[in-house]
């Protein structure tokens, strides 16, 4: 079992290059089964959620190369093999094989997503968007079942503003006959990166970043090469602990506007955002102030993004609150920040957190993705030592994340430990 141990205290200073974005890589990956060449993506993030969407791949017959952040997918062999198992349950965005399959298959059988706990997060606008174009779906044993004679051009009204329905659909309706158009479009950057990369396959898709898509359908899609979005999770994430402990970070590789809900939310807390081109530089943050978020589908305040804000909440002067408007149980971080001495208490959808508090070591849990990289900025903060376990949640999205810390003088590193030792900690 690997954990996390911090010694804090130590502070950042130095430049940290960001990787390509994970939301991205893990729809564009399964968009390359729509292809009849190869496609090459760079700037995938090495990180355990990019391993198993290649190994989905390679289970059906897909050939997949991927080296120093670059990925060559070879679909011509590809077979509509079911996935009903296995690793589509590790990550919730195996639910993207279900659009490039039935794209290009006409059918798919791919098991029930797994990925972070956060509440309720059903597929059924996926599966509405589905059935419009004219795919029957079933659950079986556990298993979605996607078939169709052939898929034709609908109009699709989503109920939810999802990125995840969004994507999907586009990938089902790029080889679907006629015009798609869906309404109530999710309008992140991903989404928007998702598009280039089929566009660049031969798609027809406009609109993508509004909230109506057209999409002319075509016959075939072909190879291409594209290079993946900075990640704006990641990049926010490092934001929020250069203001927490920074002596003067920048911020590398990076598109501003992406970020620009967080800055406006740092900047109002008392934190000196200086915008480059490509680039952020925060400088040392002295006094820190209490500020209200609310999360918001993009272009408002991202939930990935309030786990690690809140721990930066507990060191401001007075009382914070984060209201969670997308996934109801993206608070059990909280409970994880108390037993590190924060004063936090949660009351239904709002996170409410007073500071300044002084943060204490402890052994510490990640209950989710963004949960934990707010447990390791928590370590960095607390005096003493933390040890955080299910780790395995956080190299689920961040790639080299030890490695880029400790080049900003960060004291952390990764450990194996016993059973016993993992007992003793429960």
């Amino acid at each position: 079992m690997d954990v996390y141990k911090i010694i804090g205290g130590n502070r950042l200073k130095g430049t940290v290059k960001i990787s390509g974005a994970k939301n991205s890589a893990v729809a564009l990956i399964p968009a390359s089964i729509l292809a009849n060449s190869p496609v090459t993506i760079g700037g995938i993030p090495e990180i355990s959620d990019a391993f198993t969407l290649k190994a989905l791949l390679e289970e059906i017959g897909g050939e997949v190369v991927f080296e120093n952040g670059q990925m060559t997918i070879d679909p011509r062999n590809m077979m509509p093999i079911p996935l009903p198992n296995g690793n589509v349950k590790k990550l919730r965005a195996s639910y993207y094989l279900m659009g490039a399959m039935l794209g290009r298959f006409k059918k798919a059988v791919i098991g029930l997503p797994g990925g972070c706990f956060l509440g309720p997060r059903p597929i059924d606008q996926h599966i509405k968007g589905f059935e419009a174009l004219g795919a029957t779906v079933t659950n079986e044993h556990g298993a979605i079942y996607l078939r169709a004679e052939e898929l034709r051009g609908a109009k699709i009204y989503l109920d939810v503003a999802s990125v995840g329905a969004t994507i999907n659909i586009m990938l089902a309706a790029v080889r679907a006959k006629g015009r798609t158009i869906i309404e109530n479009a999710a309008k992140e950057p991903e989404i928007i990166d998702v598009a280039t990369l089929l566009t660049n396959m031969g798609a027809n898709i406009k609109g993508a970043g509004t909230s109506v898509i057209r999409i002319e359908g075509v016959d075939e899609l072909h190879g291409t090469n594209h290079v993946i979005i900075p990640d704006r999770i990641e990049a926010a994430t490092f934001m929020i602990m250069a203001a927490a402990l920074g002596d003067g970070v920048t911020i590398d590789n990076i598109i501003p506007l992406h970020l620009e809900a967080v800055t406006a939310k740092l900047r109002e807390m008392g934190v000196k955002v200086e915008e480059g081109e490509e680039s952020i530089f925060i400088p040392k943050t002295d006094i820190l102030q209490a500020v209200d978020v609310k999360t918001l589908v993009y272009p408002g305040f991202p939930t990935d993004v309030q786990q690690p804000l809140s721990v930066l909440m507990t060191q401001a002067i007075g009382a914070s609150k984060i209201t969670e408007t997308i996934y109801t149980s993206r608070f059990k971080h909280i409970d994880e920040l108390r037993r590190m001495n924060a004063n936090a208490r949660v009351e239904g959808n709002t996170a409410i957190i007073l500071g300044p508090t002084k943060l204490h070591g402890s052994k510490v849990r990640a209950t989710d993705l963004r949960a934990g990289a707010a447990l390791v900025l928590a370590g960095l903060l607390a005096e003493g030592e933390t040890e955080i376990h299910d780790i395995y949640h956080i190299e689920r999205g961040y790639s080299h994340f030890v490695e880029k810390l400790r080049s900003l003088g960060a004291d952390i590193w990764k450990e194996s430990i016993t059973a016993s030792a993992l007992e003793r900690a429960e």
